[in-house]
């Protein structure tokens, strides 16, 4: 379920491909050396000159990709610390840096185009976006394109790559945790969410739960945004706010230096983040699977989830449709 719900149900969302430089020393021959300047730069683009040498797993992409030298990426940047912006307006977090990597190996860049999560497997379906890469939750009811609320079948579906393991959390404002520590303390609580993610979906659920069990009411209010649903506990128009537990834990370490937020009970429901492929984009699919598992076992991949702190969501094989 969330990672992000609907993202995750979920879902769990700039991958910019870094290649060196090639530094040129020496004097070069007039014969042989060909045309060293425009090799330099599309070596640094990541385009698909770059991929004969630099890129192991070029040659299993679809070749209009491979001819683009570009992976448009479908994500809702404001997902902090899985994909975001930084001060400076670009875009950073755990995927962007897999995707860099991934594109190492691809002889590809990887370009992210914001968007609202909800609208991201649509414009899959649309090919708008090669892939959506936002912290997208991989489940069955994706899988299948089955809406999660009415159990109807809405659209193909998607296929996913497994890259992380992640749970839902809530957080209160710090020091006022309303006497929350379990889902079943929420109910006469009001709480804050972003919408079509798993948290959400969580939430409804427990909301269905309160009524049955002749409790008061749990109120839900959604929004596009986590930093959103954030703001409006902020201003106490809500007790709780809940979401994958890599950006609940972000949120309470980040925000207003540590001030604002705390965690309150355990995480629960983990489930894997994928990459969300179209189900007639196989060759695709699996070319990324390749690459996520190439990445994981020359240790890129450990590098970049230590470098954020979320060792404990790690993986060690890219699965395909491995969500339930």
């Amino acid at each position: 379920m969330t990672a992000r719900s609907t993202r995750r149900t979920t879902a769990a969302h700039s991958r910019t491909a870094v290649v060196g430089a090639i530094a040129v020393a020496g004097a070069l021959l007039l014969t042989g050396c060909g045309d060293q300047t425009k090799n330099t730069k599309d070596k640094e683009s990541g385009g698909t000159n770059a991929s004969a040498d630099a890129a192991p797993l070029a040659g299993k992409l679809p070749q209009a990709i491979r001819d683009k030298g570009v992976i448009r990426v479908g994500s809702d940047i404001a997902y902090a610390p899985v994909e975001f912006k930084d001060g400076s307006g670009k875009v950073v977090g755990i995927d962007p840096d897999l995707a860099a990597a991934l594109g190492k190996q691809l002889g590809v860049k990887f370009e992210f185009q914001n968007a609202t999560f909800d609208t991201l497997i649509g414009g899959l379906a649309s090919k708008r976006y090669d892939i959506a890469m936002s912290a997208m939750t991989d489940t069955k009811e994706r899988q299948e394109g089955i809406d999660e609320d009415t159990g109807k079948k809405v659209g193909a579906g998607v296929d996913f790559v497994d890259y992380f393991t992640a749970g839902v959390s809530l957080y209160t404002n710090k020091g006022d945790d309303q006497g929350i520590k379990t889902w079943d303390d929420l109910c006469g609580k009001t709480m804050a969410v972003q919408r079509n993610t798993f948290s959400h979906d969580l939430a409804k659920e427990q909301a269905d739960k309160c009524e049955k069990d002749g409790k008061k009411a749990l109120k839900i209010e959604d929004f596009a945004t986590n930093p959103e649903a954030e703001t409006r506990m902020r201003s106490k128009g809500a007790d709780v706010v809940s979401a994958d537990f890599p950006i609940a834990a972000y949120s309470v370490k980040n925000s207003g230096g540590g001030k604002y937020f705390q965690i309150v009970g355990d995480q629960v429901e983990a489930g894997p983040y994928g990459i969300a492929v179209a189900k007639d984009n196989t060759q695709l699919r699996d070319a990324l699977q390749a690459a996520v598992q190439a990445v994981i076992d020359n240790g890129e991949y450990k590098k970049i989830i230590d470098k954020w702190g979320v060792a404990d969501g790690a993986v060690t094989e890219a699965k395909i449709n491995g969500g339930s």
